[in-house]
């Protein structure tokens, strides 16, 4: 875990080495003082020599400087390396997530990878602080200053030795008992997230429904979780105070009265004890720091791991050795293809499919709800791999294709249309980040989205918020139809995207299809029969298996599921239902 994450130090190595170096120098300059001021005490003050005191003065001040400007230099040099190591893991992080396919991606809630991104990033870079500073400063403190009490009077730092183990032990005990605890939050703060990501993405629905109630309880539930698990972890993580002011104080008692037994025997003098309960304070605060760097670890470790196992995360669906990066035309060829989203044969929601689809073509795809309309479009450009079977695209497996060349030659309009916050041009333009005025315009007049575009003041300079809540359903559909078109794709599939315009609409977006794009393969998901009934060939779908392809004539007359699904609609009916 440690190695991977110090991969991520990257180009800022040169600051995580150069802190330790600063705090080593600012280490020495402030054991110093303690030896300067015993010389002050003893030499100046108790002598009553007036040179002394303005001698050892000025080297109290000297050293002060350097420890300051030393201090100043390591904290700066820290904050580089900390929060560059960070920009950096939630880089590595972030772009590892963009290889993920679906199904790796389903591993993860959104929640979890956010918190990944943000709580857990957050603090492991205050551990790799804490590590690179305190984790630093704090033993070499600790090494120095024994060394330097123990060259004034070996016996009282036998005081100080002696409460090490007892410290160990009890830094063991909390941190055993708190970091279960800690790893456990951090997996309740995806839910929170998840939690709360539902209902602002769902706030009309809920307050539709009248069920802000409903939501408050469930943000209740989770965040009392927490809080309840926080107070324990806390509670057991409190103990690390009281624990190091009975070390500091015995340790103070015990070396003031040994100091003053051995001032009066004439074995020590007043400046040597002032040094050592100086260098006593410095050892001890060493420990505390120590036991703070302990606690920062137990948190950060359940982060830490958390943020390596989506760094480990390998996506399953990659290029072979040779890829293919030519698509030779829209042919799709499904061969005894089978599905499983759980990789699991028994439970397949595509079974033995078998499909021969022109390149040019325009097919239907109908089917009740929970058919597998939308599974069998998702294994064309390899959103998903087949369990059994294989999958062709011009007369070539899926698998054997460069997967960005594969996915460039395939637009998908998904039933979710998303829009990201941007103008209408920027949105246009995820599907050709290269397209013209005049091919963003032509592809906008196809998916009849020009005309409402033009209604608006700032045209296709039009702002569009996030997921496209500025606009209406319809538009939103458009306009993701036109984004589709710019990529000029050699297949375009339309997953029920027109359910949210009229049929008038649909109508003139099909027709444009047939006319402007004759040599791309179509593909309808539709609930309307309308949709679909002009298509060369339409595919009944029935829990995962072809129920029927062919023509609307040709199905009105043999398919019994298409025949019932066409007469309801007629009558008025929902073919859901």
């Amino acid at each position: 875990m440690i190695k991977k994450l110090s991969r991520c130090i990257g180009e800022y190595k040169k600051d995580s080495i150069i802190t330790p170096i600063w705090i080593t120098l600012e280490i020495v300059m402030e054991v110093i003082i303690p030896m300067v001021m015993a010389k002050l005490i003893d030499l100046g003050v108790d002598a009553g020599s007036m040179s002394a005191i303005w001698k050892y003065g000025l080297i109290l001040l000297v050293c002060a400087g350097f420890s300051l400007f030393f201090g100043v230099m390591a904290a700066r040099s820290a904050a580089v390396a900390s929060a560059g190591f960070a920009k950096n893991l939630r880089r590595e992080i972030f772009h590892n997530v963009q290889t993920f396919s679906f199904s790796n991606i389903d591993k993860y809630s959104t929640g979890g990878i956010i918190t990944r991104l943000t709580t857990d990033v957050t603090n492991v870079q205050n551990a790799f602080m804490m590590i690179i500073r305190v984790a630093v400063r704090s033993p070499l403190m600790l090494i120095f200053s024994i060394i330097m009490a123990w060259s004034i009077n070996a016996r009282i730092t036998m005081v100080f030795l002696a409460m090490v183990p007892f410290l160990g032990v009890a830094f063991f005990l909390i941190m055993r008992g708190a970091f279960p605890i800690f790893e456990r939050i951090f997996k309740t703060y995806d839910k929170l997230n998840n939690v709360v990501r539902e209902n602002v993405r769902g706030i009309r629905v809920v307050k539709s429904y009248v069920r802000e109630d409903h939501e408050s309880e469930k943000f209740k539930g989770v965040s009392q979780t927490i809080f309840k698990d926080f107070s324990k972890a806390e509670k057991i993580i409190a103990f690390n105070g009281p624990v190091m002011q009975i070390a500091i104080y015995t340790c103070m008692i015990g070396a003031s009265w040994l100091g003053a037994k051995l001032i009066v025997g004439g074995s020590m003098t007043t400046g040597e004890l002032v040094g050592i309960i100086t260098y006593a304070m410095q050892i001890l605060m060493s420990l505390m720091i120590l036991s703070l760097v302990f606690v920062m670890i137990i948190i950060s470790k359940a982060s830490a791991e958390r943020v390596c196992e989506i760094i480990d995360e390998k996506a399953d669906i990659t290029n072979g050795k040779d890829p293919v990066f030519e698509v030779k035309d829209g042919s799709i060829c499904f061969k005894n293809a089978s599905f499983s989203y759980s990789k699991n044969a028994e439970k397949l929601c595509l079974k033995m499919v078998n499909l021969e689809i022109p390149s040019g073509s325009t097919v239907g795809v109908i089917g009740g709800t929970g058919s597998s309309k939308t599974s069998l479009v998702q294994l064309i450009p390899r959103l998903y791999d087949v369990t059994e079977g294989e999958v062709m695209v011009g007369g070539i497996n899926v698998k054997d294709y460069d997967i960005t060349t594969l996915r460039d030659s395939v637009a998908m309009v998904l039933q979710k249309n998303l829009l990201f916050s941007g103008t209408i041009k920027e949105n246009l333009r995820w599907g050709n980040k290269d397209a013209t005025e005049e091919q963003m315009v032509r592809a906008c007049q196809q998916a009849q989205a020009e005309e409402f575009i033009e209604k608006f003041p700032e045209k296709y300079d039009t702002y569009i918020e996030q997921g496209g809540s500025n606009v209406s359903g319809g538009q939103r559909q458009r306009l993701c139809i036109a984004r589709a078109l710019i990529k000029q794709p050699k297949i375009l599939i339309l997953d029920d995207s027109t359910s949210a315009v009229d049929t008038a609409t649909d109508c003139k977006i099909r027709a444009a299809f047939k006319n402007e794009i004759p040599d791309t393969t179509k593909i309808i998901i539709a609930q309307r029969i309308s949709s679909v009934q002009e298509a060369d060939m339409i595919i009944v779908l029935d829990d995962g298996e072809i129920n029927g392809v062919g023509t609307h004539d040709e199905l009105m007359a043999s398919n019994q599921i298409y025949r019932e699904a066409c007469l309801s609609q007629q009558k008025g009916g929902d073919f859901d239902e």
